[in-house]
């Protein structure tokens, strides 16, 4: 027969969600300090476990966009530029130089496909450090818990890790000139006085739509996980999280 433990885990992602919530109490107070070894061992399992899974589930997500297309090709996390400097946009690409806006718009993803691999070793530190009372919040948090946590740990750090990489291939692919020049001609035309340019530092707002994509397929990874069997690809997963 299955530990509790165990069964409590597997019942908290298969079951439809309004039976859940007397399993997240299940799922808590299991997870306090017990005398009894078995239950101590299920602990480590279970904690061992949702490691694996957050594990994978980065490591999916991180892969998803560190590749060409991997921001632009996907719509779901495409960067765009901000819709108060789109408006600007639209009539800058109407006067004949929507293919310098589409260039600054596919240099941006570019330079966030660049920067997204750097990603990897922050969640690994993140995983690493986890204790049993993140465990606990994760596994009785909701779908993105994780992703939540996640965010917490790690969002600062790799802002200061992307914001030098973006900026560089920025730089090197002429985006920030061609920004630059872009609202330049608008600002030579008669359309100015009708309405400003808003600032924009390209190179942070960038960054932040980076992270935002990037935690979008954490989250998606995430759920895949919790919800679809054939996600869970490891023996300690299947444990975990039940095998079907």
């Amino acid at each position: 027969m299955k530990p509790i433990l165990c069964l409590a885990a597997i019942c908290f992602l298969i079951m439809p969600s309004p039976c859940k919530a007397g399993f997240f109490d299940d799922i808590s107070n299991s997870l306090q300090p017990k005398t009894d070894q078995q239950i101590s061992l299920d602990n480590s399992t279970i904690v061992k476990g949702l490691k694996e899974a957050l594990a994978t589930g980065t490591e999916r997500a991180v892969a998803a966009v560190a590749k060409t297309d991997g921001y632009f090709g996907n719509q779901f996390i495409k960067i765009l530029l901000p819709d108060t400097v789109r408006q600007v946009t639209d009539v800058i690409g109407a006067l004949g130089y929507q293919q310098q806006v589409d260039e600054v718009v596919l240099t941006m993803n570019r330079a966030a496909e660049k920067a997204a691999p750097k990603a990897a070793g922050f969640f690994g530190d993140a995983i690493r450090q986890m204790t049993v009372e993140d465990a606990k919040g994760i596994l009785t948090g909701g779908d993105t818990a994780a992703t939540n946590f996640f965010d917490r740990k790690t969002r600062s750090q790799l802002f200061a890790a992307f914001k030098p990489t973006v900026a560089t291939n920025l730089d090197k692919t002429g985006a920030t000139r061609a920004y630059k020049e872009m609202i330049g001609k608008y600002d030579a035309s008669p359309l100015a006085a009708l309405a400003a340019v808003p600032s924009l530092d390209l190179d942070t707002y960038v960054t932040n739509k980076a992270l935002d994509g990037l935690f979008k397929m954490v989250a998606e990874e995430e759920k895949k996980i919790r919800s679809n069997p054939a996600a869970r690809t490891t023996d300690v997963l299947r444990k975990v999280f039940g095998s079907k």
